[in-house]
């Protein structure tokens, strides 16, 4: 590419190479699911290193707690099952069940003690530093033990419903990761029962963090701040009157949260989902998490009660829910502690006209998250709603938000008489309930809106607008490869492209088409789409690559994306790598294919970017012979993207916006070596260097330029 030359590399000869090398071959694969462990110590890494600002630290340990509790939810779960069930299948890289969860549960002990000993050993002692200190409860001064009281009287006893055990008195159904303590007593209660054990839940609606008054949150003053774990701890002898508290511990329980939706059976998907949503709360239990302080016989009771096995026990020294911690973020008012706030750039296309139409008449336009603002799309919708030329707004919704600028102008349009169809995903994980509320809400606006296709997530990130100019009917579209959340387009990055190319358009009129009136999808001239023609085509593309390759011609591949665990796209860059093909490939997440091993992936490169901003685009490059096709997705080179979604990949076919995300979302990466990690042949990751190198940061160098 004319961009950036790829290095020579001797061409074998491919029938030899592929006699001889078993590409199915378990060593030549790294398990997915200990991918995202790895992952996971990434992150971690980001709230060990001192170079990022304390609470930013803080957050980043928050954020892998968060992380790791949806691995045990959903990946964790899965495994438990096929073990459970007694699948003897081995995955891609010969792990069987039981050989998976032995590693997970090595793996994961050694991670949740490592952060527990940065939480203690540097966040805590570094905050206190700074005066902002959390306080045990031997450190509470009389006047704050006296507050504290009062703070239980008045704001949690009566939440609090201690649970007895006895005959009368079974083990409670325990929230999923909800806070909780069980208490061992002695004496008797006031029936003259001997009661030796209760438990204690705590409500998600409580505070795990409590400022104490008296002190500032601003930085010239001193922030003290009390766990809610503590408070109940020193007051949980007035739950049982005239009864010694021998012991008071806390625990939580992870279960399995997917949701079990029979797809082939469920007349109306969005009933069902509300049906199934509040068992999510009692699914099989997967993990328990208890204080460190907690005696063996206490320990081995729960992990009875929830029928776990020794390896699903967690003992941790502090909160058991550290995710709960984000909120010093907002508790604490440090802007020393915290990145410096930025204002999302705008191009200058858009600040010289107020008429979005007209701006997108004149040419594609290219959003850069969340270095450029997220607002052009909103006010897209804003002005559709508004215009009478507009007639129709069709749009895909997988995640939005509680309180979204976007729902609100949908909403507006459709009052407004305009012809409003959504297509809302009610099954995107973790905010199914949102979602039901948002289909009902734009069903009460007199929208039209279906829930997609049976056995397909909606993935994909499409909104068209159709307006009337000059007598005809004239289409404009925005693909993205994020969602429409304006809260995480300042936090993920991600591109938007903004069209009236008239074949794009056509291609999203007949996607909303197909996802509404589930006809068969007629051929489209621009768009790839999953489950269709997608995964085809890049394996066309792949294989183009590696012919280029063996002719002699320029040959190179550029891939970035969340993931990449699809076994035949492995497969294919193993062979492109053969024939030469230099491979470079910025997986943020979870990457299945190992480089650098001899014969098979000599010329793969795998580097991972965790920063400040979590990497969420999708960007696929191919050489072609000189002549570059670029291509962004909402999609990413997983088994679920390319069979079991409906996904959209769009070229980008303005030169000079290709050889922006060329640049800025490629290549810029490949030169970070200041947040990028190089992956090995045996799977692990290494923090690159940059020695004698200047530093570069690509995150820091587009926030730099592009706002």
């Amino acid at each position: 590419m004319s961009e950036a030359k790829p290095a020579q590399y001797p061409k074998p000869d491919q029938d030899k190479l592929e006699a001889a090398i078993d590409l199915d071959a378990p060593e030549n694969y790294v398990n997915r699911d200990l991918s995202l462990l790895a992952f996971n110590r990434r992150v971690l890494e980001q709230a060990k290193d001192a170079r990022n600002p304390l609470l930013e630290r803080v957050l980043f340990l928050c954020i892998c707690s968060s992380n790791l509790d949806e691995y045990f939810e959903v990946r964790v779960s899965g495994v438990q099952k096929r073990a459970t069930y007694g699948s003897t299948r081995p995955d891609a890289d010969g792990l069987s069940p039981h050989q998976l969860l032995a590693e997970i549960s090595r793996t994961a002990h050694a991670l949740v003690a490592e952060q527990y000993e940065l939480l203690n050993n540097e966040l805590l002692p570094a905050l206190e530093s700074v005066g902002v200190r959390f306080l045990r409860r031997e450190q509470w001064t009389r006047d704050q033990e006296q507050w504290v009281k009062r703070y239980f009287d008045e704001q949690i006893l009566e939440l609090l419903s201690p649970m007895g055990l006895d005959p009368a008195h079974p083990f409670p159904m325990v929230l999923n990761k909800n806070l909780n303590f069980i208490v061992t007593l002695s004496g008797k209660d006031a029936f003259g029962r001997a009661i030796d054990r209760a438990i204690v839940q705590v409500p998600r609606s409580l505070p795990r963090l409590i400022p104490l008054p008296g002190s500032s949150t601003d930085s010239a003053h001193g922030t003290d701040i009390i766990f809610l774990s503590s408070v109940i701890h020193a007051h949980v002898a007035d739950l049982f009157p005239g009864m010694e508290i021998t012991g008071c511990y806390q625990f939580r329980v992870t279960r399995d949260a997917d949701l079990l939706v029979d797809n082939e059976e469920v007349e109306d998907l969005l009933r069902a989902l509300e049906g199934e949503l509040p068992e999510r709360r009692f699914g099989e239990e997967v993990r328990i998490e208890v204080d460190a302080t907690m005696p063996d016989d206490l320990c081995l009771f729960l992990q009875t009660k929830f029928d776990l096995t020794e390896d699903d026990v967690y003992r941790v020294n502090g909160p058991v829910n550290l995710g709960r911690m984000q909120a010093i973020y907002k508790i604490v008012d440090h802007p020393e502690l915290k990145h410096k706030p930025f204002t999302p750039g705008i191009s200058a296309r858009l600040s010289r006209s107020s008429d979005i139409f007209t701006t997108i008449a004149n040419g594609d336009l290219l959003l850069h998250h969340p270095y450029e603002s997220f607002s052009p799309v909103i006010e897209l919708l804003r002005q559709a709603a508004n215009d009478k030329d507009v007639l129709a707004i069709k749009q895909t919704l997988y995640r939005t938000g509680p309180e979204s600028a976007i729902v609100d102008a949908l909403v507006d349009a459709a009052r407004g008489g305009k012809e409003v169809t959504v297509i809302i995903e009610l099954r995107a994980r973790f905010d199914e309930e949102a979602n039901i509320e948002l289909a009902n809400r734009l069903h009460a606006a007199g929208a039209h809106v279906a829930y997609g296709v049976v056995g397909y997530k909606t993935h994909c990130k499409m909104l068209l607008v159709v307006r009337r100019e000059g007598g005809k009917l004239r289409r404009y579209v925005h693909l993205g490869t994020g969602n429409y959340h304006a809260a995480t387009a300042r936090l993920y990055t991600d591109y938007g492209l903004m069209t009236c190319n008239p074949e794009i358009t056509q291609d999203a009129h007949k996607l909303f088409h197909q996802l509404t009136g589930l006809g068969k999808m007629s051929k489209l001239k621009k768009l790839l789409q999953s489950p269709f023609t997608l995964h085809k085509t890049l394996l066309q593309l792949i294989a183009a690559e590696a012919t280029n390759a063996r002719a002699g011609k320029p040959a190179r591949i550029i891939a970035k994306m969340n993931a990449l665990t699809e076994q035949d796209v492995i497969k294919a860059l193993y062979a492109a790598s053969g024939a030469g093909v230099k491979v470079d490939l910025v997986i943020r997440g979870a990457c299945c294919l190992r480089p650098g091993i001899a014969g098979v992936s000599d010329n793969i490169r795998v580097c991972s970017i965790v920063g400040r901003f979590l990497e969420h685009t999708r960007i696929f490059y191919f050489e072609n012979n000189d002549q570059p096709q670029v291509y962004c997705a909402s999609a990413d080179w997983m088994d679920r993207n390319l069979h079991h979604r409906v996904e959209t990949c769009f070229p980008i076919l303005d030169k000079r916006l290709r050889r922006r995300v060329i640049e800025e979302g490629l290549l810029l990466h490949l030169k970070d070596n200041t947040n990028s990690w190089e992956m090995h042949s045996d799977g692990h990751f290494e923090r690159a260097s940059n020695g004698a190198k200047d530093p570069v940061c690509a995150q820091s160098e587009l926030l730099s330029t592009l706002t």
